[in-house]
């Protein structure tokens, strides 16, 4: 049981239910509640109160890590005037670093910052015993993945807090914590808590209609204060595409066929993330075998995850020399044969260092006759592409799952203005892993690839590397 607030602070009636929950040391809280029913300011009180009684570091996480200044550390509460920041965390109990949003405990060594979930990888440092992913629903769901065996080696919690946006991963994770007798998990809608009278909803729906238009503004409104999870997500560009696949039951168990090569689209990005797609066709379909996606890795180590073996890259006199170790983690990937590998249009000139570009360092490894670039069309062109492949792709449910998250999540820009939504995509979490998916599409309808079994054109007993030598010789005699 935690020490009361040190602060003249009490939860609402309707906030009671996971105080207790979290002061007896619960562990999973997944909220969601409607807008200004104070989801965030509970959890910033819980994690205070964590950092004076149980030293270590605590995280609060936004969608996006442009949003951590003005939505959180800077933000003021209209009725009191002050920083929420310094009411979370007293300033007799806590000290404030403004450079980069850190707040210390002067009793102890506990530390809370605020970070961006667009950038987990790079986040990691100082293992969090606790994290709150906030607006959970516009979040990167991977970032949930990567963390929670930090959160479960250090006996931790984690508390996920938003408005719905669609039955996207908010929803299965909400879905899947009300089965765990260990979780807590809550919707509340305007209507359960009482926080707006009737009058100041009304006022509030035609706020949302005159700022975004009818559609769009019911829709948010329904969103963000009925807690629907029933609306798609708005301006999404496949969403008629999945709606399909679902009811298809076009998402499941999907093997590997080794009578087929395995092809490879990717998407290149140094800072942030490289997202790379596995797929077959044949028999005039396409079956989508994994989704990977990584940020702020050297190209060896994509080399390696194409391979299934340990890989690294030298650059000698200018020169890429590639050597491969033993299977990793992507074990499996050392059984396909790779038909071919696709990068997008600038992959000669975008570098993974500051020597050689990714097309040369791939094709170092695998060979200049399996490394292609994508043709350069427009991005609308590309959409169009990726959405007649939907049509003929069968996903596997597990291996893909992030990449299905950020295809249904891909959506486009709202124009405030002209109130109706840009051809434009919004660039967040999602926009790697689709516009991988654009250039398979690209390379799909271009019919490059074999529509039936493509006879093999290596010795299966001989080594990795005898075929990295023998892909050696034959550039040379060329």
């Amino acid at each position: 049981m935690r020490l009361d607030y040190p602060v003249n602070w009490k939860p609402r009636d309707y906030q009671q239910g996971v105080w207790d929950y979290l002061g007896n040391g619960g562990r999973h809280a997944e909220l969601i509640w409607h807008r200004r029913a104070g989801k965030d300011d509970i959890a910033l009180r819980h994690a205070g109160c964590e950092m004076l009684t149980t030293p270590a570091n605590y995280w609060h996480m936004l969608p996006k890590s442009n949003q951590v200044r003005k939505a959180i550390w800077e933000a003021v509460n209209p009725h009191t005037g002050t920083r929420r920041i310094k009411e979370a965390f007293p300033p007799q109990l806590f000290n404030y670093r403004e450079t980069d949003m850190v707040v210390s405990c002067k009793k102890n060594a506990s530390t809370w910052q605020c970070l961006g979930s667009d950038n987990y990888e790079g986040a990691v440092g100082s293992t969090p015993k606790g994290i709150v992913y906030s607006e959970w629903a516009l979040a990167n769901p991977a970032a949930r993945g990567y963390l929670r065996p930090i959160i479960a080696e250090n006996n931790g919690w984690q508390i996920f807090v938003g408005t719905p946006r669609g039955k996207n991963h908010a929803y299965q994770t909400f879905k899947a914590s009300q089965k765990r007798k260990a979780a807590y998990s809550e919707i509340l809608t305007i209507h359960d808590t009482g926080v707006l009278s009737p009058a100041q909803l009304i006022e509030e729906l035609e706020e949302y209609i005159s700022t975004y238009g009818e559609d769009y503004g019911l829709a948010l409104y329904e969103q963000e204060y009925e807690c629907s999870f029933d609306s798609a997500i708005l301006g999404a560009f496949y969403a008629l595409e999945f709606n399909k696949i679902d009811k298809e039951e076009r998402v499941r168990d999907t093997k590997w066929n080794p009578d087929y090569p395995v092809h490879v689209v990717m998407d290149i990005g140094r800072r942030d993330d490289t997202a790379m797609w596995f797929f077959q066709a044949y028999g005039g379909q396409l079956y989508i075998l994994e989704y990977f996606a990584a940020s702020g890795r050297d190209p060896s180590f994509y080399m390696g995850v194409v391979a299934g073996r340990g890989c690294n890259v030298d650059i000698i006199d200018g020169h890429c020399k590639v050597s491969w170790g033993d299977t990793n983690d992507f074990a499996e990937h050392s059984l396909w044969n790779i038909g071919s590998i696709w990068m997008p249009h600038d992959a000669r000139a975008k570098k993974f260092d500051t020597l050689k570009t990714g097309e040369e360092q791939f094709a170092a490894g695998f060979g200049w006759g399996k490394v292609h670039i994508v043709s350069n069309i427009s991005i609308q062109d590309g959409i169009n592409a990726g959405r007649m492949a939907l049509n003929y792709a069968q996903f596997d449910e597990d291996k893909t799952h992030d990449g299905l998250e950020a295809l249904r999540s891909y959506h486009r820009e709202w124009d405030d203005s002209k109130k109706i939504f840009k051809q434009t995509a919004e660039h967040d979490w999602s926009s790697h892993g689709a516009d991988a998916w654009r250039y398979l599409g690209v390379v799909w309808s271009q019919d490059r690839l074999p529509a039936e079994k493509a006879p093999m054109k290596t010795n299966l007993d001989r080594s990795f590397m005898n075929l990295v030598e023998s892909n050696k010789r034959k550039r040379m005699r060329e």
